[in-house]
Formats: C-alpha cells, structure tokens, sequence
C-alpha cells in the first residue's frame, strides 16, 4: 500500500495550494479517504472526508468554505483544493484510506501516506 502526497509548499496568507495524494496497492475505489493535518507540537486532527463514490463529503468547522476535497477513481487519486489559507493552516498534511464514511464525524485512518509540508506566511 502506498500513498503519496504532493503539492505542499510555501504561500502568503490568503493564497491558495493543491494537494493530490496517489494511491496504489489497495482497491483505491472502495475506500472512503480523508486529509488530515498535524502541526508542529499539536495534536494531527482531521480536515476533510469523501466517499468512495466522491458523493458525499465531510468537513472540519475549521476549513469548511476554504478546503474543497475531491478524487478522481480512475486516477486512484484524492485531492484537496485549499483558498483563503491562513497561517494556523500550516502543518504537515497526510492523506489516508477511511475505516468508513460518516456525513456526521471523523473516520480513521486505515493506511496512511507521508506528509507534504504546507506554511503560510502572514
């Protein structure tokens, strides 16, 4: 199983990135997936979720109206469009295969990828 993450960097307050996070080794489609975030000396915490069929999706409070989470099934990828960022949406952003999908919690991580670094500057 593998997934990775690409598309963090460095942006001003107010500017905008993608990420994208390819998966192989596992049957890509049948899995919810979801972004979460740990910055440094935090806790991670989750962002964003998308059922398998990208029908459905789940944010947290924080991000809600800035972060937009997709995937493209046939690319085996997941993605997540990110405006209006500001400095506390810098961490370390890791994309992970879901236990499930929920409209009205977080799910958890089954596989995990590696981080790609977001920092916002003010």
């Amino acid at each position: 199983v593998q997934l990775q993450a690409s598309g963090g960097g460095l942006v001003q307050a107010g500017g905008s990135l993608r990420l994208s996070c390819a998966a192989s080794g596992f049957t890509f489609g049948t899995y919810a997936m979801g972004w979460f975030r740990q910055a440094p000396g935090k806790e991670r915490e989750f962002v964003a979720q998308i059922r398998r069929n990208g029908g459905n999706t789940y944010y947290a409070d924080s991000v809600k109206g800035r972060f937009t989470i997709s995937r493209d099934n046939v690319k085996k990828t997941v993605y997540l469009q990110m405006n209006s960022l500001k400095p506390e949406d810098t961490a370390n952003y890791y994309c992970a295969a879901l236990a499930y999908y929920s409209d009205f919690e977080p799910s958890r991580g089954i596989y995990w990828g590696q981080g790609t670094l977001v920092t916002v500057s003010s």
